[in-house]
């Protein structure tokens, strides 16, 4: 019990004493990049499946 103990006030004086945490500016220009780069990701994942699924379409149109 006394190891729990010990691991609880080890962690707890870690994140009170020297984690250092983000500004709330820092937290919203981090978070806008994410966003941002998440949207470009998703827009090239998009085109990649039309322009697979395009060529999908012809090679099947050209064999039926």
């Amino acid at each position: 019990m006394s190891k729990i103990k010990d691991y609880l006030e080890d962690a707890s004086n870690e994140l009170f004493h020297k984690v250092s945490w983000p500004t709330l500016s820092e937290l919203q220009s981090s978070s806008v990049v994410v966003m941002i780069t998440s949207v470009i990701i998703a827009m090239i994942v998009f085109g990649m499946d039309r322009s697979f699924n395009f060529i999908m379409e012809q090679f099947y149109h050209i064999f039926q």
